[in-house]
């Protein structure tokens, strides 16, 4: 028997026990639209959980809520799931109900409620980033590893990428800017952009941090405290991603303010931070560089154009030095997700075009692929994508992403491989 009107007893036990799966993998930011348009969360509810730093303590206040929030919000749940394409945790749930005593089963088939009042299945109009396209798929779960073949015919042209962990990772994501901030809209999906650099960037044998909704002046504290970091003298690479809102040269902070990419390039060149000299350091900027949309042209039928001749290089002029002397600004390799002047296209349910297509080509290739083979794949995969949103400016829209290096030798991640002792 019920009491009140509490959840069913065995609908809260399976949250319970799948509480730490569910808060490192639920994708809050559409779900909670929709329990909130079912009636299962209020507007204070929504600010409270979205108030929390960081997509695992937002879903960890989110499951504190959920149980106190009636017979119907079981259902509910599993509906906006349902909806928000996380169908895999809805089935988690359900296969382990199934489990629990006859009677338990009984009490937890996944019926309406008979209350005289029908469920509200919310339907409401949904931006067009979401409706962009449908090509999206399951992220990869796990990196291919480097054969010990592979590293031995390779590692003398690469950059040194021994030690474990590789690296330290940063991830700043601006999601939630201040309401008084003009144009800068919430970025849904950008919760789901850090799930997925936080996997891979792990998977790759990173040592992770992440960052949310940070003001300009906070994104300049802790990117230059975290390139000050004495742990990148015994690491053998740096990684930083950027996702906002932007403009061409620069992001967002949440109050609206700019900041500037060079700004944060410089607090990682050879002056600033040397304690990654000589060290590959890899960037992703995920954020509009322009407000035009790339509408597309059509192909002109025969072969493909050859490709423009390479830029002239210089000799710097020699001379002897005491110590071996370094360009300001070396051994970067940058991925921008659009060209200059261009906006960035987003999925709201799964994730930007660029992180989709940098997760993908990295977890398939970084086995046997270097950093810059791997971002030519990625905008080979940007280049065959396009909006579906029949009826507006943006159907058929296009996106094209880029990358900027100063990489002086292949960098390959290699990933699991480490000598024999």
């Amino acid at each position: 028997m019920l009491g009140g009107s509490g959840m069913l007893k065995s609908h809260q036990e399976v949250l319970r026990r799948h509480r730490v799966s569910l808060a490192k993998q639920l994708i809050l930011g559409e779900l909670l639209q929709y329990l909130l348009a079912a009636d299962i969360l209020t507007d204070n509810m929504v600010e409270t959980v979205m108030s929390k730093v960081g997509s695992f303590s937002q879903n960890v206040e989110f499951l504190f809520l959920l149980p106190k929030r009636g017979p119907r919000a079981f259902e509910e749940f599993c509906a906006a799931l349902r909806e928000t394409k996380q169908e895999h945790l809805e089935k988690l749930l359900r296969q382990n109900i199934a489990r629990e005593s006859s009677v338990d089963t009984i009490l937890s088939c996944p019926i309406q409620e008979t209350e005289g009042v029908k469920p509200k299945r919310p339907r409401r109009h949904e931006s067009v980033e979401m409706c962009l396209d449908g090509g999206d798929g399951p992220l990869c779960p796990t990196v291919l590893s480097c054969t010990p073949e592979f590293y031995m015919k390779h590692h003398e042209q690469s950059y040194r990428m021994l030690s474990s962990p590789r690296g330290l990772a940063l991830v700043v994501s601006n999601v939630q800017f201040d309401p008084t901030t003009h144009d800068l809209d919430f970025r849904s999906g950008g919760e789901v952009d850090e799930i997925t650099l936080t996997n891979l960037f792990s998977a790759l044998d990173f040592r992770v941090k992440v960052l949310t909704n940070k003001t300009a002046e906070e994104m300049r504290a802790e990117l230059e405290q975290f390139s000050r970091l004495e742990e990148h003298r015994l690491a053998d690479a740096c990684v930083v991603a950027v996702l906002s809102h932007g403009v061409e040269g620069a992001v967002y902070g949440v109050d609206g303010k700019l900041v500037q990419l060079d700004e944060i390039f410089q607090f990682f060149d050879n002056s600033s931070c040397p304690n990654l000299q000589n060290k590959p350091k890899v960037f992703f900027i995920q954020a509009c560089r322009g407000d035009e949309t790339d509408s597309g042209v059509d192909q002109r039928d025969g072969p493909d154009q050859s490709e423009p001749p390479g830029c002239e290089q210089r000799d710097a002029r020699k001379e002897k030095d005491l110590k071996v002397r370094l360009p300001t600004q070396s051994d970067m390799i940058c991925g921008y997700a659009s060209l200059k002047g261009t906006a960035a296209l987003r999925n709201t349910k799964r994730g930007s075009w660029f992180i989709q297509a940098v997760s993908e080509v990295f977890y398939h290739n970084a086995k046997d692929k270097h950093v810059a083979d791997m971002l030519v794949k990625v905008n080979s995969l940007i280049k065959q994508r396009e909006g579906f949103a029949p009826g507006t400016e943006f159907h058929r829209c296009k996106e094209m992403s880029e990358y900027r290096s100063s990489l002086d030798k292949d960098l390959y991640l290699f990933p699991g491989y480490q000598p024999s002792l």
